[in-house]
């Protein structure tokens, strides 16, 4: 992966852009990352991936909350407020 620091990426942001095309490029203030810039292609190949990935999580925590007797009407009696 490039790094670039944040003023090479301002001054030189066309090549930023076009490097950012082929391969994610890093972005480096005072020693650390603070940022990553990828294509829009993999940006949105990413935001489909954790989309997905969140989906699964969710019919896995139903499958397992119904396999435990965990029913609509008893998730509202537990998060029922007691006051």
């Amino acid at each position: 992966m490039q790094t670039y620091t944040a003023n090479d990426a301002k001054t030189h942001f066309g090549e930023f852009l076009d490097r950012a095309q082929r391969e994610p490029v890093r972005v480096m203030r005072h020693d650390r990352v603070v940022g990553v810039m990828v294509s829009a292609e993999d940006f949105e190949a990413m935001r489909v991936f954790y989309a997905n990935r969140l989906l699964q999580t969710m019919d896995e925590a139903a499958v397992a909350a119904e396999k435990a007797g965990l029913t609509p009407e008893k998730l509202e009696q537990l998060l029922a407020d007691e006051s």
